[in-house]
């Protein structure tokens, strides 16, 4: 009984010495800063079914501090904790998924970020990490192309 309290205590040291690693990593910091606000599909995605503008258009993903949200027509379709690995190469991205229809789930993704452009590929809720950002009919992954709102400001009279 006392090796397994033990082994539970380091367990959870190690857990709260990385989150707090997590949080002093400057490249971690810079990527969840850049990933944050309100975001809608580019045309021609996802790669593996492309889909008309007036739906594409509908698209939308929002991002607050460690959580995404995924709202395509304005429905929500997931809710997630984010957590990155900039330093990883490809950069790494997963969704521990807390709303929706996969929620309790999590899914495995690598991403870009280039200015107000967020590219990620994700295989399907407990598959692997994709390799790379290829999608094809049944490989049970997603790849898309996201651009950043810009933020409209009220005329001031």
């Amino acid at each position: 009984m006392k090796t397994m309290r033990n082994a539970f205590l380091i367990g959870l040291t190690c857990v709260a010495i990385s989150l707090a690693a997590a949080e002093d990593n400057p490249a971690i910091k810079k990527d969840m800063a850049q990933l944050q606000g309100e975001w809608s599909m580019a045309p021609g995605f996802p790669v593996d079914q492309p889909m008309p503008d007036e739906i594409r258009k509908q698209m939308k993903r929002a991002c607050k501090e460690d959580e995404i949200t995924f709202t395509p027509e304005g429905q929500l379709f997931l809710k997630a904790k984010v957590s990155i690995d900039p330093s990883r190469k490809p950069r790494t991205i997963d969704y521990e998924m807390t709303g929706g229809f996969t929620k309790g789930k999590k899914q495995l993704g690598i991403y870009e970020l280039d200015g107000d452009t967020f590219k990620s590929c994700f295989g399907a809720p407990g598959a692997e990490r994709p390799k790379d950002f290829t999608s094809q009919p049944g490989d049970m992954r997603t790849s898309s192309v996201w651009k950043r709102e810009k933020e409209t400001t009220p005329k001031q009279e």
